[in-house]
């Protein structure tokens, strides 16, 4: 039996990734932490004003700390569901002490520490992890994270929108002197629970953000190998995201060829679905651990539609299938 903690469990993420591990018969959940300074400290996660449907399922208490290490023994896996400043600084720690570490913030995602300074606005210490951290899109990546003791969990917006896409490129069906446009739309619970007012769910109607310099841009550009136009929106719903996909294929290539590509790649898949004649919409995914795909193609213009739920999929799902994926199990224990 393998032995995790979950370091920021008090938010979103943090609290699904504990349902799942709870549940999953290869691990023992031994631990949840939030900062020090949390008023989370000391509540169980099933708390009334936290996560109360947790309430019989996961009665942990959270422990607020920065020091982790009495924490630290016998432990096998940590997840991360810090801010990337956070994971920055406590990952060489737990890497230090052999233990697998599962980050769902950006801290490693990219292999270039000027990207850090651009994107993310500090200096990154840790160049010889940055160099090791293996990506974490799980159905591109396996092989890699099998081998890996820094699996950096890609973010919610850079799943949705390479997952459509990368198939294509791989089979060389897009036209990529035009780069592909990616607007994507995300629920409220994206924003994290810090309230502010530009996320209180009665102040949210839609509207774009981060125009040409959102930090997800050059992730997804850098991962996919092709320049992108990145515009990310927030909805006023609470979960979710749905990318629409604007790109424009090679002179000759039909419908059949880009189904063709999907399905090469993600027939055995079992958290992707094709769809073949319909496209989908966010009620397919709420809740749920897959990533949806359908598609329009006109000429040679094509319209992907992406469906995921940003809190799942686009975090604690995928890192628990990274996790299944890196000690050998079944990638959807737990998650189905």
């Amino acid at each position: 039996m393998l032995k995790a903690i979950i370091v920021g469990a008090s938010g979103y993420a943090g609290a699904k990734l504990a349902y799942y591990l709870n549940k999953h018969p290869n691990v023992e959940l031994v631990a949840l932490t939030v900062s020090e300074n949390s008023q989370d400290g000391g509540k169980l996660l099933s708390n009334y004003d936290l996560y109360p449907q947790l309430k019989g399922v996961v009665d942990l208490h959270l422990i607020a700390t920065k020091d982790y290490t009495s924490l630290i023994k016998d432990i096998d896996i940590v997840f991360l569901a810090t801010e990337h400043s956070v994971s920055h600084d406590i990952a060489p720690f737990f890497l230090s002490h052999g233990c697998t570490v599962f980050d769902l913030s950006g801290a490693f995602r990219v292999n270039s520490s000027s990207f850090y300074t651009e994107f993310y606005g500090f200096t990154h210490k840790h160049q010889e992890w940055l160099e090791k951290a293996v990506y974490g899109l799980a159905e591109w990546n396996f092989e890699a994270i099998k081998q890996a003791q820094l699996i950096a969990v890609p973010g919610c917006y850079p799943t949705a929108s390479q997952l459509p896409l990368k198939p294509l490129l791989e089979e060389d069906l897009l036209d990529k002197t035009q780069w592909p446009i990616i607007n994507a739309i995300s629920g409220v619970s994206g924003a994290g629970r810090k309230p502010s007012h530009n996320n209180l769910f009665c102040e949210v109607s839609l509207h774009a953000y981060g125009l040409f310099t959102h930090r997800h841009q050059p992730e997804i550009a850098t991962h996919l190998g092709q320049d992108v136009i990145f515009t990310p929106h927030l909805g006023s719903f609470k979960q979710g995201i749905h990318a629409t996909i604007n790109c424009k294929v090679n002179e000759g290539v039909t419908s059949d060829d880009v189904l063709g590509a999907l399905n090469k790649y993600y027939d055995n898949k079992p958290l992707i679905r094709v769809y073949q004649k319909d496209w989908p919409a966010l009620k397919a995914v709420v809740d749920l651990p897959y990533c949806d795909i359908g598609f329009v193609l006109k000429g040679r213009h094509l319209i992907l539609i992406s469906v995921e739920d940003n809190l799942l999929k686009g975090a604690a799902a995928q890192a628990v299938q990274c996790m299944n994926i890196r000690f050998g199990f079944d990638e959807t224990t737990s998650l189905l």
